[in-house]
């Protein structure tokens, strides 16, 4: 099942969506109080897609409260961002290896990325930082190995270290990189990760990365995103540019993306 938190995402979600429509027995998209053509796009996915489900929220809890009903059932838990264009052909292979229990002993899986700086889909083409070595950012958690989820998370996926709380023998540390076995050329868990490229079709120039969730939470960051704000000016991801922007910068074949 795919939990798909989304704000301002109208650029690339409906590839993010249909990528992921088949590897996923449901998709729930929680549409955070979205400006640009997002949320119709999600209607519009429900439509069309019957395991699609659009809601719209007020707060970003709500898409952590979505799934906690779903804590020590024998679920996946997908997490997928607006901005991540996965491999459908590749999760076809990945699903069959979920099925089958490969990844039963591990509370969460690490896929390979790129972090795009260029994407021309007509071509076939991408540019980026390969993660390795940049940091995977992907987001498939087994919750068969939960009791209850943290209730007290800013968004789905985001818990506290230490407040969820497991069945015996399991905990938060079986982490199973598997980015980093795997090439990118020969990888099934991969995605595009649109990070460095504009997300919303209200941004009229390439933007700076967005924040991620724990910057966005720290207070002197909230305090700089005011002051930026009052000129004008949008705040910028240390994080991802320190994380996401590691090794050479590549080229790689973009066409299984665009099937």
């Amino acid at each position: 099942m795919a939990i798909v938190l989304v704000r301002n995402e109208d650029r690339f979600l409906h590839r993010a969506i249909t990528n992921v429509a088949e590897f996923c027995d449901e998709i729930l998209i929680a549409d955070h109080r979205s400006a640009d053509g997002t949320w119709e796009i999600a209607q519009e996915l429900s439509r069309t897609l019957p395991h699609v489900h659009a809601h719209r929220i007020q707060d970003a809890r709500e898409s952590n409260a979505m799934i906690a009903p779903f804590a020590g059932t024998p679920t996946w838990i997908f997490g997928v961002d607006g901005d991540e264009i996965y491999d459908p052909a590749g999760l076809a292979r990945l699903r069959a290896q979920l099925f089958a229990g490969k990844f039963d002993p591990w509370w969460v899986v690490f896929g390979n990325v790129l972090n795009c700086t260029a994407l021309d889909p007509v071509a076939g083409s991408a540019r980026g930082y390969l993660a390795p070595p940049c940091r995977s950012m992907t987001k498939l958690y087994n919750f068969r190995m939960l009791r209850e989820l943290d209730p007290t998370a800013p968004q789905r996926l985001h818990s506290h270290k230490g407040r969820d709380v497991f069945h015996e023998g399991s905990h938060h540390m079986l982490r199973y990189d598997l980015y980093k076995e795997t090439t990118w050329e020969a990888a099934d868990f991969r995605c595009l990760h649109t990070c460095f490229l504009p997300r919303s079709s209200a941004e009229t120039n390439t933007p700076a990365a967005r924040e991620n969730v724990s910057e966005s939470l720290q207070p002197l960051r909230q305090i700089k995103r005011l002051t930026r704000a009052m000129f004008g000016r949008k705040s910028a991801s240390d994080y991802k540019r320190d994380k996401y922007m590691r090794g050479p910068e590549v080229t790689v074949d973009a066409t299984p993306f665009f099937p």
